[in-house]
């Protein structure tokens, strides 16, 4: 049975000024008081990650992400965010729920070991072909982990927005082999490796959990990197032919008191 990943929300919220307005300043202070609480409680969470952003565009206010192992701990912060400002401050706009996994289109350990024979030469007697394989065997566990259990970064810009595969006549992609998805896959992941160091990439699977069936959250310095590999993964094959998109949030990752500005609490 292979491992579960964590779970992860993200979460969308407009802010109800008028309904902030009406709070004394004492009040609105133990509010913003009770928030930052809040976050500092789940980051303080076992294997729990938390990223609190503010949405560019009205399409929300604030946004959450949260990455924890127990689905309980994350329905119990869900509740508790929703009234992290008090009753009617947050209204909720968009979430997603999905789960970390594996990609089921890798390069196994057998398939490595025809290349070195085929592609290199190697025999699987000599301890050239065992060095290599060893060390293939190692990234491979490496990036299995880093898929399941990944450490979030804090960089300035976000992007998340949901994805599902066609199932038209003709464009369906689950009527395609697994070997003819794996090829047109390893072509998609080439164009993703141009832009290491620019964008870190977390795709998270949603099948029978929510509308979409994978999140897709995007990492980023800059929001032209976010625009660039959006652009032309969208010429690939694999999104040409079989990808549909939901809505894209923008977020911008910012220290509580400078959100808090931003936000006008």
């Amino acid at each position: 049975m292979p491992e579960q990943g964590w779970h992860v929300l993200h979460l969308f919220y407009r802010i109800e000024h008028g309904q902030w307005s009406l709070l004394t300043s004492e009040e609105q202070i133990a509010a913003k008081t009770q928030l930052a609480q809040l976050i500092q409680d789940i980051r303080a969470t076992e294997s729990t990650q938390f990223l609190v952003f503010s949405v560019v565009s009205p399409k929300a206010d604030i946004g959450f992400m949260l990455l924890t192992p127990d689905l309980q701990t994350a329905n119990g912060f869900e509740k508790r965010i929703s009234l992290g400002l008090g009753p009617d401050v947050l209204t909720p706009v968009y979430s997603f729920f999905s789960l970390t996994e594996e990609s089921e289109y890798v390069t196994t350990a057998e398939e490595y070991a025809l290349t070195l024979e085929k592609e290199q030469g190697l025999q699987p007697e000599t301890p050239e072909f065992q060095k290599a394989l060893s060390e293939f065997q190692a990234r491979m566990a490496k990036y299995g982990k880093d898929k399941l259990y990944p450490n979030l970064p804090v960089w300035e810009v976000l992007c998340f927005y949901p994805m599902s595969k066609r199932r038209a006549p003709g464009q369906n992609w689950y009527a395609l082999s697994h070997e003819e998805r794996k090829n047109l896959m390893a072509g998609h992941g080439r164009v993703g490796r141009q832009y290491h160091g620019k964008i870190l990439q977390l795709i998270t699977g949603s099948t029978g959990l929510d509308d979409a069936e994978w999140g897709v959250t995007l990492f980023a310095h800059d929001t032209y990197y976010i625009k660039d590999i959006v652009y032309k993964m969208r010429f690939d094959p694999v999104t040409v032919n079989y990808a549909e998109f939901g809505d894209f949030y923008i977020g911008l990752t910012l220290p509580l008191d400078e959100l808090f500005r931003r936000l006008m609490l």
